[in-house]
């Protein structure tokens, strides 16, 4: 559960990164500067919540690895290499979860900007 709420954490903290970066990207010359110093607070604090995030996910890294020594002293061998299988699949199946929930938003953003354009 702690390793599913960590990843969550990390792809929502980097995605809004990414949105901010970009919006500071964009901003033309012209563009007032409280917006540019506002953006840039928050570039700022996102990137201290990620490295607190990173953290987080060294720290839950840690537990796993105590608690797989700990289930390796009672399940058989292939058992052990299911656990193990399991525990490494779920973050990267988490990542690409987020990333199709993602592209499901985005095309039905387009969706119904098509719509409204006809």
């Amino acid at each position: 559960g702690d390793l599913d709420k960590v990843v969550n954490l990390l792809l929502s903290l980097s995605g809004r990164l990414a949105r901010v970066e970009t919006a500071l990207d964009s901003l033309g010359p012209h563009a007032p500067a409280e917006d540019k110093v506002a953006l840039q607070e928050k570039q700022r604090l996102l990137a201290e919540q990620l490295e607190d995030a990173k953290e987080l996910k060294e720290h839950v890294g840690r537990r796993e690895e105590a608690v797989g020594a700990m289930v390796a002293r009672y399940l058989p061998t292939e058992h052990l290499q299911d656990y193990q299988h399991f525990v490494k699949m779920k973050s990267a199946l988490i990542a690409e979860q987020r990333e199709l929930e993602e592209k499901i938003k985005l095309g039905q953003e387009q969706l119904r900007c098509l719509r409204e354009s006809l």
